[in-house]
């Protein structure tokens, strides 16, 4: 007897008669089954439960792709970007060119300038070495017909760097001076030959057309000699790293690198 009601009560509860927690519970009504039907009612409790699992499992596998299909059309609606695993994507943009040891094509990809920076300045282009001693790397042309001669005025947004003073950062060299923070007007202008710049430099910059980018290295001994004469462009007096670092520069090598962007020529 004890047997049957407990069978009773498994196929009721089977067939998803649960007690309310809020309705009395009685007795359980006595159902009488047949003692060679238990088997079959247990595998068919088996089998429906089984297909409810089977079935509810699909439910949820179709629920789950149809929430992701639905977030992935609203991250597109929304214009939301892609998260990139805490990397700044600008930052990238400064990272060393692969091959460019001395860092020229980096800061030449950095240089502002009314037409904005162009493939090609990045270029790892060998230096072309000058009788004077001064050697150059062009990564612009510049256009229009007007060149760097001697007695051209001329006028360029420039930054000097000093080669002995490398940092992972700054791979082609600490800046000294820049027309961008030691000028008034973001311009150096001069007239080609008239002795306020190193000749040397001067050299360097023949025959470029206004837009034109050149990387133009002066060795030590030019630098030193420059010095002397007069000629080097100096750090305004708030620019305080930079008058730290000219002063610095002649105690070791030199060396100076040249940026030179030509905006003007007459």
């Amino acid at each position: 007897m004890k047997s049957i009601i407990g069978l009773t009560i498994v196929f009721s509860y089977s067939l998803g008669f649960s007690p309310s927690p809020h309705t009395a519970v009685g007795p359980p009504s006595r159902v009488f089954i047949p003692p060679d039907s238990v088997d079959s009612i247990l595998d068919g409790i088996t089998a429906n439960r089984e297909g409810n699992d089977s079935y509810l499992g699909s439910q949820n596998t179709n629920r789950r792709r149809f929430l992701v299909k639905v977030s992935k059309v609203a991250l597109v609606l929304s214009g939301a970007q892609p998260a990139y695993a805490g990397i700044d994507p600008s930052s990238l943009k400064s990272l060393p060119v692969e091959g460019d040891i001395s860092g020229a094509a980096t800061r030449i990809r950095q240089i502002e300038s009314a037409g904005g920076p162009r493939p090609e300045d990045s270029k790892d282009i060998a230096f072309e070495v000058l009788p004077s001693g001064a050697s150059f790397r062009e990564y612009r042309e510049g256009k229009g017909d007007a060149i760097v001669q001697p007695g051209s005025k001329v006028a360029v947004e420039m930054t000097i760097r000093c080669r002995s003073f490398a940092t992972a950062n700054e791979p082609g060299g600490l800046k000294y001076y820049s027309t961008k923070e030691d000028s008034e007007f973001n311009e150096l202008a001069w007239t080609i030959g008239d002795g306020q710049l190193p000749p040397e430099l001067e050299e360097g910059m023949m025959g470029m057309r206004k837009g034109a980018v050149r990387r133009i290295e002066l060795p030590s001994t030019i630098v030193f000699n420059a010095r002397k004469l007069g000629t080097l462009p100096l750090p305004s007096d708030k620019n305080k790293d930079g008058k730290r670092r000219f002063d610095s520069l002649f105690k070791t090598d030199a060396t100076l690198m040249f940026e030179v962007l030509v905006t003007r020529i007459k």
